[in-house]
């Protein structure tokens, strides 16, 4: 298989990963927004998703933001509408 080296591929990708993570483990990002610790909550999955990531893009696209975007994008934004201190 040959590596992603077009950005909106590479995005689509990253987006797919953390959906992934977040739909596998809605009671701890909805803990983790609560308690403003979903990075430390989700640290195992979130690595594993973003090695997942690197593997399949570029080393360029690998070592861009796309992935801590996505997680912004699809973990936390989606996660609004859970009542936490955070927002």
């Amino acid at each position: 298989m040959s590596l992603i080296e077009n950005q909106d591929q590479a995005r689509r990708l990253a987006r797919a990963i953390v959906s992934d993570v977040a739909l596998y483990n809605r009671e701890k990002v909805e803990q983790g927004i609560k308690e403003d610790n979903i990075f430390e909550l989700l640290n195992d999955q979130l690595a594993e998703g973003r090695e997942h990531f690197q593997s399949r893009v570029s080393q360029e696209l690998a070592q861009s933001n796309i992935f801590d975007i996505a997680v912004v994008d699809v973990l936390i934004k989606r996660a609004g509408k859970i009542e936490s201190n955070i927002w």
